[in-house]
């Protein structure tokens, strides 16, 4: 990302930050003749310690230099969360965490290999774009219709945002969408460089008017797995708990497990994975097929 789009990044991320401070949350009188939902750059300015000129600059992304002690300050008056705070200055250019590193393509076996042992829990592999790397059986049979999608597509924010509604079982999705456009920001600005974050974001919004809305809104926080509510035909509800773990040895790269979430739960993901037409799904050509609810294979995308 050129310094400009990145100084855009920042300028935007700063306004919507400053317009949802009220003037009464930091001690100043509302006046009369307000134009903005929030505090005025000057005012900003003046809780942080810093120049008018130059947090204006700051706001309009100018290339200038940033302190992490001057950021430190203008996240205070912002009452940034420690999230967005890393955010800030990730953007701004000043090194607060490790970025991420883009696991590469070949997957080793043994991690299949894990994913594989885990079933019948459903597992899948994914990047720190949630790219889906690899899954068992039981994953496909409970995601059929995204572990079947073409690769460029094979993603879980993807299928979140833009699955047909005869094809995403999932429930809750107005509970989960904020929190994961949030946590994905938080990932997007370890990565403000890589054209291919860039092209997904731009992708995603052209696609899903809700993810646009929800990305412009500049929320960021750390990400977090959140419970899912299915539904699936003649079976009935099915909630999971996502547990996910990253791996030492491969960063980038996670592991995440599906938990029924109670005992019924468990009982109708064994019948899903008993049906006749559920039970091959999700699987790769030419592999074999288990019969039960238990056992597996892992499908990869390379």
């Amino acid at each position: 990302m050129t310094a400009t789009a990145h100084g855009k990044e920042l300028g935007s991320f700063l306004r919507s930050r400053r317009e949802r401070i009220t003037p009464d949350q930091v001690g100043i009188p509302p006046g009369t003749r307000r134009r903005t939902p929030g505090l005025r750059r000057e005012e900003v300015a003046q809780l942080a310690g810093v120049g008018i000129t130059w947090y204006t600059w700051l706001e309009q992304g100018r290339p200038i230099n940033a302190s992490a002690q001057v950021l430190a300050a203008v996240a205070r008056t912002l009452r940034l969360t420690d999230a967005e705070r890393d955010h800030l200055y990730r953007l701004a250019g000043v090194p607060q965490l490790l970025a991420d590193v883009e696991p590469a393509l070949d997957i080793p076996d043994e991690l299949h290999a894990i994913v594989r042992a885990l079933d019948p829990l459903p597992a899948v592999l994914v990047n720190a774009r949630t790219d889906v790397l690899g899954w068992n059986r039981s994953y496909g049979a409970l995601h059929h219709h995204l572990v079947s999608a073409p690769a460029a597509q094979r993603n879980t924010i993807w299928y979140l945002f833009t699955a047909l509604q005869e094809h995403s079982r999932i429930l809750n999705r107005d509970e989960q969408a904020p929190e994961v456009v949030a946590g994905f920001r938080y990932s997007y600005s370890q990565h403000l460089n890589d054209p291919q974050w860039r092209d997904f974001v731009a992708r995603l919004r052209d696609a899903s008017p809700l993810f646009a809305r929800l990305w412009d809104t500049e929320d960021v926080a750390p990400p977090r797995l959140c419970d899912k509510h299915y539904d699936f035909p003649e079976i009935g509800e099915i909630r999971i708990r996502s547990t996910g773990m990253a791996l030492v040895d491969h960063p980038g790269i996670r592991i995440v497990v599906h938990t029924p979430a109670e005992d019924r739960s468990r009982e109708r993901i064994d019948r899903v994975l008993r049906r006749p037409d559920w039970s091959g799904r999700g699987r790769p050509p030419g592999s074999p097929v288990n019969g039960g609810g238990m056992g597996g294979t892992v499908s990869s995308v390379m």
